[in-house]
């Protein structure tokens, strides 16, 4: 996995645990397990260790969820949502198994109650399953989110809105990187996790043209073209050079922007 991608990764699953209804769920859930005491949690463990035991636990395991659920969809959509909530429930249910026994040998060393270690297994493994199952059919049921607004009054393009406000500036061009668009301003990169097509909607009122199926550019922002055989090459004022494919050429020669 590139750098990026990871770091990209990173950033929304901070998103996802620094949310106040999501600490708000993480809590209650601790309460609520930490009262019930389930797999002989009770017997064994006073209301403090009860309280630290489920309440790390609950994080872990929601931590744990969320990174297979970011790391994971973006390869599996090309898929239809059945098998892509069938496979997210199966590899979820692994990991936050294998991250609760983990926990247990680290907290607990060992079980709460050693007599039933299989069941347990089987029985964690089979609600997280059935729970991120049931989560991803409520997500794919749920609305279509609307379509991004049109720019604002100051005609900057949605796509800026998405950038930290360090990194924004003039769009220079978009990038396709593995399931992610790098999205390159006078001001600095990003990566966002979504597609081109969209990203290239978001650019609006901005002047481009896609010039490779991975690239996109803001004809403002090239400063010169040159030929490379058949395909050619953008100088942008700002960051790398941009290529150009074969099948492109003519539209960046009716750009204007590579001499016919």
């Amino acid at each position: 996995m590139s750098r990026p991608t990871s770091q990209s990764a990173l950033r929304e699953m901070r998103g996802h645990l620094s949310r106040p209804v999501t600490l708000a769920a993480l809590g209650g859930a601790t309460a609520v397990l930490a009262l019930a005491g389930p797999f002989g949690t009770l017997e064994s463990l006073g209301a403090a260790g009860r309280l630290g035991y489920w309440g790390a636990v609950v994080v872990a395991t929601y931590a744990t969820g969320t990174a297979v659920d970011v790391l994971l969809r973006p390869r599996l959509s090309g898929h239809g949502p059945a098998a892509v909530t069938t496979a997210l429930a199966l590899v979820t249910a692994a990991a936050v198994t294998v991250v609760v026994v983990l926990l247990n040998l680290i907290l607990l060393g060992g079980w709460p109650d050693t007599g039933n270690v299989p069941r347990t297994l089987a029985t964690i493994f089979a609600v997280a399953a059935i729970a991120t199952a049931l989560f991803g059919m409520i997500a794919a049921s749920a609305p279509a989110p609307a379509a991004a607004p049109a720019p604002g009054a100051s005609g900057s393009p949605a796509i800026l809105d998405r950038l930290p406000l360090d990194k924004r500036g003039a769009l220079v061009a978009l990038s396709v990187e593995d399931h992610y668009v790098r999205v390159r301003t006078t001001g600095g990169e990003e990566m966002l996790l979504m597609r081109l097509s969209d990203a290239i909607r978001e650019t609006a009122p901005e002047p481009g043209l896609r010039v490779h199926r991975s690239h996109w550019v803001a004809t403002a922002q090239v400063a010169g073209a040159r030929r490379d055989g058949d395909r050619a090459i953008l100088g942008m004022r700002s960051g790398g050079d941009i290529p150009v494919s074969r099948s492109h050429i003519r539209a960046v020669k009716d750009a204007g922007l590579l001499p016919r």
